[in-house]
């Protein structure tokens, strides 16, 4: 018999169904009558299934009332309508194969609340919980609304390199890719190590973003986008970062700022209205347990069209605002969270899409304003995070390409094939950036972006 999902037999299957399910056993109660209620999952869906085995069964005795939580089971039967409110239907079993069992007294998901700091370490064990059953739903909607919204409008998906020897950020915080021995390091004769000797013959890094190649495609094959693993050696502690996250980078070819912004928001709003659309279960759960506003924050994003203001404009809010600062506004000065939320949450009372960034603190690859002060820069703006997406038109002439690289430091040599797109036939294009990360948590209300990966990166944790 093929194995029903427990999704489908809670909503869709007829009552009178045979039916086999498999899934873990979340509890289980046995009475004096000779009956065991057992509340299964199998992580399709939040709700559980009550399994309703009694004696008559031949491995009653020596299983099914020896069953604790976390054992896995099989179960075949029938399902009938369930008398218990709040519940279309049972099962009631024919037959009880038990698969694993679980030691009750060292199983750490036992059916009481645990804090997420303690199921940040059962990472291994924490998606048979609710919670994180519910987080890897959306998770999954927020994947699968993202390739849905590039591949309707014939975006092509590109795979770019994750090691790479470039850093398009120029922050610095990358992390080196050697088959050294650290142990007994190569020198040369200036003392340094003699990078010859690595792998690939110079210094190599994980990747901190695929922009700079996915732009090579763009400029070859019009639309494109990547979507995959990043990591920024960033020293950060705070639940807004991670070490190892998910982006997607869109590059488009014959772009500019407007476009670019137009797109963005598009997105963002299929995003959300798949995740209202595909998992109403889980999404009342979060508004419930998690953060009582994020459905009408998401439907916010869905249905309201996003206010669009340039830096200047938004910092003349920022100064003029009566209140205090943790970091004081002014021209010149990137935004900070606070800054964003202000916007977002008390002035617009929306999401907002800023533009015109100052030049000064803005990498090398964004377009320079003719004003020569600013670059065709934006950041999507959303209530409770901020900056959910940053992106820019991309500067397309060589010569001040070449001016943006010199003045940051940064050599030609390092990014010939880059700069070879200025030389190539040339062409106006944009793109963004999205962390799937941060995403989720804005989906989920979820506090800390330690909770909405499988399996965190952060500094000094990487036990899993």
């Amino acid at each position: 018999m093929e194995r029903t999902r427990i999704s489908d037999a809670m909503a869709t299957v007829p009552v009178g169904t045979e039916v086999e399910v498999g899934g873990w056993v979340r509890t289980v109660r046995t009475s004096k009558g000779g009956f065991a209620f057992i509340a299964l999952n199998d992580g399709a869906c939040m709700a559980n299934l009550q399994v309703v085995a009694d004696q008559k069964l031949p491995n009653y005795e020596n299983d099914v009332t020896h069953l604790t939580a976390g054992c896995s089971l099989v179960v075949r039967g029938k399902l009938v309508e369930s008398p218990a409110k709040g519940q279309r239907v049972e099962l009631h079993a024919d037959e009880v194969r038990v698969l694993g069992l679980a030691d009750a007294e060292r199983y750490p998901i036992q059916p009481k609340h645990h804090t997420f700091e303690f199921l940040r370490t059962q990472a291994h064990l924490r998606t048979r919980t609710n919670t994180f059953g519910a987080v890897a739903r959306v998770r999954n909607v927020v994947s699968a609304a993202i390739h849905d919204f590039f591949q309707q409008r014939g975006f092509l998906y590109v795979h770019m390199p994750i090691i790479t020897s470039s850093d398009c950020e120029g922050a610095g915080q990358l992390f080196r890719v050697t088959t050294l021995d650290l142990a007994q390091v190569p020198r040369g004769s200036d003392g340094r190590p003699d990078m010859d000797k690595d792998f690939f013959g110079r210094s190599a890094y994980l990747t901190v973003s695929g922009q700079l190649e996915a732009e090579t495609y763009a400029c070859s094959l019009g639309n494109v986008y990547t979507f995959g693993p990043t990591f920024r050696a960033e020293n950060s502690n705070t639940p807004r970062h991670l070490a190892e996250f998910w982006m997607v980078e869109p590059e488009m070819a014959f772009c500019d700022l407007q476009g670019d912004a137009d797109l963005a928001e598009a997105f963002l709003k299929h995003i959300f209205a798949a995740v209202l659309q595909r998992c109403p279960e889980d999404m009342e759960f979060f508004n419930q347990r998690i953060d009582k506003t994020v459905i009408e924050t998401l439907r916010g994003i869905v249905d309201q069209r996003f206010e669009r203001v340039t830096y200047t404009e938004a910092m003349d809010i920022l100064t003029r605002a009566e209140r205090s600062w943790e970091y004081p506004p002014a021209w010149g000065r990137d935004l900070q969270t606070e800054h964003e939320r202000f916007l977002t949450e008390e002035t617009f009372k929306k999401p907002v899409i800023v533009t015109d960034y100052p030049a000064t603190i803005k990498p090398f690859y964004m377009r320079l304003s003719d004003d020569g002060r600013t670059v065709a820069a934006m950041d999507v703006l959303v209530p409770k995070i901020g900056e959910l997406i940053g992106g820019s038109q991309r500067e397309e002439r060589l010569d001040v390409l070449l001016e943006r690289m010199n003045a940051q430091g940064l050599k030609e040599a390092d990014y010939w094939w880059y700069v070879d797109l200025r030389r190539y036939g040339s062409v106006p294009h944009a793109g963004f950036g999205l962390g799937l990360e941060r995403t989720v948590q804005f989906a989920t209300g979820m506090a800390n972006i330690r909770d909405v990966i499988p399996y965190p990166r952060t500094p000094r944790s990487a036990d899993f």
